[in-house]
């Protein structure tokens, strides 16, 4: 397509298609062009010289787009530049030393995940205007030179991974001092780069608002400085991976915001602060691989939040605190191994029901292993390896039905081998160097040698033969009965198979249903790429019902379902796709709720070319998605205000799920009408979480920080950089519920930078409403759905409903996040308005 022609162009957004052939020389003939934004399409190429005659141009955003070779020079001529973002690229060459001389407006630089090389250029000191300055994982090196006591608003610094170090000959940090005059500063990233010397103690004059420090792998040394304490803001610490030393500061007890610490790989020595059981909001603490010495402090068990915690490769004595192992939150990984631990386990690990991983291997636990243990129900990995535990296995393990990993040995464990081992889920088991005795089974994880070890237990008999263990004695003994042992089950067996039918079949018959065997709850319906391919017709256009940046969507219908499907298949040659397929099914296996898209199966494999093949495949939705409801011309009929007013219960019922509800705290990320599905029944389905992200489950993540979300969908501090976050879904579903009452997109060419939806909202309250609503709702008194009675009095109070609700999406929708609206009083609020409509 031609566009040269269109020399007075302003604005060209087209983000997140599938255009490829690099970016057209021509667009250096649009020489009105304001803001030119690509991200998200897999271009390739190079960035032609031609774009340094757009002198008009603001915005450049070609994120993720396969772009190769140098930055033109023209580009960093362009005086007006505001927004300058190229990240996720392979972009190679270096910047220009006067490019704060060239680009004074510059107000975000976004460069990371590129192959950038040379000096980091000390003239961005002189783009005073800077909020956002990320250049992470690039091949930059020398000194940072950068005197940022001029950028007094900036919020946001990242430069992680590269080969840069402070100034001297010392390579200190010295250049913290400069970082005091930037009051605004959120968040600071110089992990992973040549870093030396001593942290001053001036890093506790940052901004208060700094939210993010990260200053893990380097080279760093001394003490941590206690004026740490001052950064009363932040969030997440990470400085693992160091040489610090000294005693780990007590004053990290007054950063009560701080949800993520990682202070491992280090050299830390005597004991754990007692004070860091005053962080109520922490989520991960990571102290392992230090010289940490004493007693675990027992004040950990106030830290209410607590989801991950390693302290492994210490110096740690004395017994594990019962307030530790009473934290129910724990629901992830306890790591206390290679320390010098000692006493019983106390029956209070019982209490840990939700926790994933118990590792506490190489310490002195002694007594029996408690049978409280049993308790824990969501344990998929178990290790006491090298401790002093006696006694038996208890048989309360036998309700472990998810553990996967188990690590008994070098214990004094006596008794047999329970026979419940061969029913439980495990994939590797070692019970070498302990006392057992009696026959080793032959089933489950006994049944293939190389997932299992017995071995230094020389009481132990029978098993497999590549075991070499000898023969059971008591085997000749029962040997006659045996054959009369196997001609009473085969007697029985047939009599209880055909029991079974007949109670599967009566059960169906009265539920007047039938289910198909493979769509068991117990079961997963295994697909290959053929029976896909199959199902949609060799992925037919006719069947094809939509496509996005990393995937398409097709109709399908399965020999082993009987029900129509919705099939997504990923785009994998488009960056991100691949990452975006891990987070949906990471999140699908978290989450059951009505009012969320039920998946039904997945398929990873290759298709009839060798290519890798990745994809979804869901309930199919008959009524499509919202926004084709809202804005498809396709659509005969309209959606009435009280099918409105549902699918935003709907809607905010499945958030109020993922933000409170869920094992992990989810944030969807994506929240728009085109993710919002319709069943038959107008039910509405939030689906793709392909942008997900679990709260609490991982760091803050380098090589993705960014713009995330849909453009008018996301949040404004998502443009900053910010994190994802549970109001950022209330902003999304903010826009969402004024898009579905107002009838307009908010990218629809009335809004600008300006002007947006939600002002074009909040300007109509409260008197104005009805100028701003879909006029498909002002036909009310048409509709079957609301049957009026009383005409005037009954037109006033829908008024007053449909004011309220614009209201609502108002308050989820300001820019500050924390004066947005909870989305558990959003609920209420819909359901009063909805049921005052149904009264009517």
């Amino acid at each position: 397509m031609d566009l040269s022609f269109l020399s007075k162009l302003l604005l060209l957004v087209v983000e997140e298609n599938n255009f490829t052939g690099g970016i057209p020389r021509f667009l250096g003939n649009m020489t009105s062009l304001d803001e030119f934004s690509a991200a998200g399409n897999p271009l390739g190429g190079i960035i032609p010289d031609t774009l340094g005659h757009l002198k008009n141009l603001r915005v450049f955003h070609c994120g993720g787009c396969n772009l190769y070779g140098t930055i033109p020079e023209s580009i960093f001529n362009l005086s007006l530049l505001v927004n300058f973002t190229l990240p996720d690229n392979q972009l190679t060459g270096s910047l220009p030393q006067a490019i704060g001389a060239t680009l004074p407006h510059l107000f975000r630089l976004q460069l990371r995940d590129n192959q950038l090389s040379g000096h980091i250029p000390p003239w961005i000191s002189n783009c005073s205007k800077l909020v956002l300055l990320e250049m992470g994982t690039n091949n930059f090196w020398g000194e940072l030179m950068i005197d940022f006591t001029k950028l007094v608003d900036i919020s946001f610094i990242a430069l992680f991974s590269n080969n840069i170090y402070g100034r001297g000959k010392d390579y200190e940090m010295n250049f913290i001092d400069s970082l005091t005059n930037c009051s605004r500063l959120q968040v600071l990233d110089l992990g992973e780069c040549k870093f030396q010397g001593v942290v001053p103690n001036s890093i506790g004059n940052l901004s208060q608002e700094l939210r993010y420090l990260f200053l893990a792998e380097n080279q760093l040394y001394g003490n941590l400085p206690s004026t740490i304490g001052t950064l009363v803001g932040l969030e997440f610490l990470q400085v693992g991976k160091n040489q610090f030393t000294e005693k780990i500061p007590s004053t990290i007890g007054m950063l009560q915001k701080l949800q993520i610490v990682s202070l491992f790989q280090n050299q830390f020595s005597g004991q754990i602060p007692d004070t860091i059981g005053n962080l109520s909001l922490l989520n991960e603490l990571y102290l392992d691989s230090n010289r940490l010495e004493g007693n675990i402090p027992s004040s950990l068990g106030n830290c209410r939040n607590l989801l991950k915690l390693y302290l492994y490769r210490n110096k740690l004595s004395g017994t594990i605190p019962k307030q530790l192992l009473q934290l129910s939150s724990l629901s992830m990984e306890l790591v206390l191994s290679h320390n010098n631990l000692s006493g019983s386990l106390p029956t209070e690990v019982g209490d840990l029901t939700m926790l994933s991983t118990l590792d506490l291997s190489y310490n002195n636990l002694s007594g029996n292993i408690p049978s409280s243990l049993g308790g824990c129900a969501s344990l998929s990995t178990l290790s006491l390896k090298g401790n002093l535990f006696q006694g038996i296995i208890p048989t309360s393990l036998s309700s472990l039905r998810g553990l996967e990993v188990l690590d008994l040995s070098q214990n004094n464990l006596s008794g047999p081998i329970p026979l419940f081992l061969e029913q439980l889920a495990l994939q590797l088991m070692n019970l070498s160097y302990n006392d057992f005795e009696g026959k080793v089974p032959v089933l489950g994880v006994f049944s293939n040698a190389s997932s299992f070890s017995c071995s230094g237990n020389n009481k132990l008999c029978g098993g497999l033969v590549e075991l070499g263990l000898p023969k059971c004695k008591e085997a000749e003994k029962h040997k006659r009965r045996f054959p009369l042992f196997l001609i009473f089950i085969l007697i029985l067996s047939p009599i209880f198979v055909i029991l079974c039918l007949m109670y599967v079949w009566f059960k169906k018959r009265s539920k007047g249903q039938l289910c198909h065997p493979s769509m068991n709850e117990n079961r997963i319906l295994r697909l290959s790429y053929s029976e896909l391919f199959k199902a949609t017709d060799g992925f037919s256009k006719t069947n094809l019902i939509g496509t996005g940046g990393f995937s398409s969507v097709y109709k399908g219908t399965l020999d082993q379902y009987d029900k129509p499907v919705a099939i997504k298949v990923l785009h994998l040659q488009n960056r991100g796709a691949h990452r975006s397929f891990i987070a949906e099914c990471e999140a699908w296996q978290n989450i059951r709720h009505r009012n969320i898209l039920k998946i039904i199966t997945s398929c990873s494999g290759i298709d009839f070319k060798g290519n890798d093949f990745k994809a979804l495949v869901y309930e199919f939705m008959c009524n499509g998605s919202l926004h084709d409801w809202l804005h498809s011309s396709a659509s005969i009929s309209k959606l009435n205000i009280l099918t409105r007013i549902n699918i935003l219960v709907d809607v905010a019922n499945a958030l109020d799920y993922l933000h409170n509800y869920s094992l992990t705290t989810i944030v969807h990320g994506d929240l728009k009408p085109s993710n919002v599905l319709l069943d038959d029944d107008m039910v509405a389905h939030v689906g793709d979480f392909g942008l997900t992200r679990f709260l609490g489950t991982e760091s803050y993540p380098n090589s993705s920080v960014g713009i995330r979300g849909t453009i008018g969908y996301a949040p404004p501090e998502y443009g900053l950089g910010n994190e994802m976050t549970n109001s950022g879904d209330v902003y999304s579903y903010g826009i969402l519920l004024l898009e579905v009452m107002t009838g307009k997109s908010p990218i629809d060419d009335m809004f600008n930078e300006d002007f947006n939806l939600h002002k074009f909202a909040y300007m109509a309250l409260p008197d104005h409403v009805n100028d701003i609503i879909d006029e498909e709702l002002l036909k009310f008194h048409q509709e079957d759905a609301i049957p009026m009675k009383s005409m005037p009095a009954n037109a006033m109070k829908i008024e007053e409903c449909l004011a309220s609700t614009v209201k609502i999406g108002v308050s989820c929708s300001v820019d500050s996040p924390c004066q947005r609206m909870d989305i558990k009083n959003v609920i209420i609020e819909l359901q009063h308005i909805l049921c005052t409509l149904q009264h009517i």
